[in-house]
């Protein structure tokens, strides 16, 4: 039997289910409380929820309360074709003829069950399908216009309700998969760390006696050649664990007050002979009114001789760098920005070129952005990269000047 929603019932309904969206964070709990409380404070034979399952793009039975299993187990409550169109038409749907109504599926055993009366209520957020609760009355009975409006505000309140808790487990998978992807990066760096301490002693061993060898061989010939590809790529093979060392160490930065140009000039410096051999132009904008702030010389140092090498071996020959430093328009952080007019990077690498071991170049170890993305957050600052394919790329690092 129908009962009489007062305005204190209605009130206590709405609370309950405004309750659920402010606390519950688990999607079952939800459907379990909206169900129970539908049976329950509108005195009917039962509720059934469905809500769409996005990755098969079908609607599912989620929950019910109050039916007997001889209807439930007959398949669902109704097609993929009438629920989508009560969503469409966004109002509410009264049924009285069980048996013949095509929403109704198993009308047999539904009328079996006792039930005369159905309100389909659609689940909408926005334009996005959620699903549908179905309500089951043993008697038939007239709605008022109020309590049509109540129905379709607490659907909305459940329709909330569903979705926050499906994007918090959601987000909760996603947190749960990247402190998995942490645990194993943590993992291979200290495995990392020991293979290239046990490797950098052979290493060693090969590079003084190779080096010792090309001293005493003739000076022409494929013998002091092949030496000077030996000596070669074994010093290339040292830098590599040289980077594995860095990435896998987890030491605190050595802090000075120093000036962050200055340090960045020091870097130009260094790789100046390697711009003029491959016709690289450096235009440089440096602010001078960037105080000295708290930095690892040598660490940082580093970062911009990587960022430096990674934009010229983009252009590879003939091109532009662009190098600038200025303050924040809130002068609370330091901003230095390099681009170049190299090859870019594409879009589909741009979100994991700071992942280790991720690399397109050639003979790249994927660990030089790496290591400078952590140099930078020991800094507690940031640093991020944008690109045009094909028109260069740029990485911006900023760095809190008050810490």
């Amino acid at each position: 039997m129908k009962p009489q929603l007062n305005f204190k019932t209605l009130c206590e309904i709405f609370r309950d289910i405004s309750t659920v969206v402010h606390t519950s964070m688990n999607v079952d709990e939800v459907l379990e409380l909206v169900v129970w409380r539908f049976t329950k404070i509108f005195g009917a034979k039962g509720t059934a929820l469905r809500i769409l399952n996005l990755k098969k793009n079908e609607l599912e039975q989620f929950d019910s309360y109050g039916l007997g299993d001889k209807y439930l187990s007959k398949g669902p409550l109704s097609n993929n074709k009438t629920i989508e169109e009560l969503c469409r038409l966004g109002k509410i749907i009264t049924i009285e003829d069980i048996l013949m109504n095509p929403r109704i599926q198993n009308p047999q055993e539904i009328w079996e069950e006792g039930i005369r009366l159905v309100l389909d209520l659609p689940l909408i957020i926005g334009e996005d399908i959620l699903g549908i609760i179905r309500i089951y009355f043993s008697e038939k009975g007239e709605f008022s216009h109020e309590e049509y409006d109540f129905f379709g505000a607490v659907s909305e309140q459940c329709a909330c309700a569903i979705d926050k808790a499906r994007m918090f487990e959601e987000q909760q998978s996603q947190y749960d998969q990247l402190a998995l992807q942490t645990e194993k990066l943590s993992a291979l760096g200290r495995m990392a760390a020991g293979i290239a301490h046990e490797i950098n002693n052979p290493l060693a061993g090969i590079l003084l006696f190779s080096t010792n060898m090309r001293k005493k061989a003739p000076k022409e010939g494929p013998l002091k050649e092949g030496l000077a590809v030996i000596i070669r790529e074994t010093q290339r093979c040292k830098g590599i664990i040289q980077d594995l060392l860095e990435f896998s160490r987890d030491k605190e930065p050595t802090m000075v007050l120093a000036g962050i140009n200055d340090i960045f000039e020091k870097a130009l410096r260094i790789l100046e002979n390697e711009f003029r051999i491959h016709h690289i132009s450096v235009k440089i904008n440096l602010s001078s009114d960037i105080p000295d702030i708290l930095l690892d010389v040598n660490l940082m140092q580093q970062v911009f001789v990587n960022l430096l090498i990674n934009a010229r071996e983009a252009i590879q020959d003939n091109g532009v760098i662009t190098v600038q430093s200025h303050m924040s328009p809130d002068h609370k952080s330091v901003k230095i920005e390099i681009v170049d007019t190299g090859c870019g990077i594409p879009s589909d690498n741009i979100a994991n070129i700071f992942d280790p071991f991720f690399s397109t170049k050639k003979n790249g170890t994927g660990l030089g952005l790496a290591v400078s993305y952590g140099i930078v957050q020991k800094h507690q600052g940031n640093i991020h990269a944008y690109s045009q394919p094909g028109k260069g790329a740029g990485f911006t690092i900023e760095i809190p000047v008050g810490r």
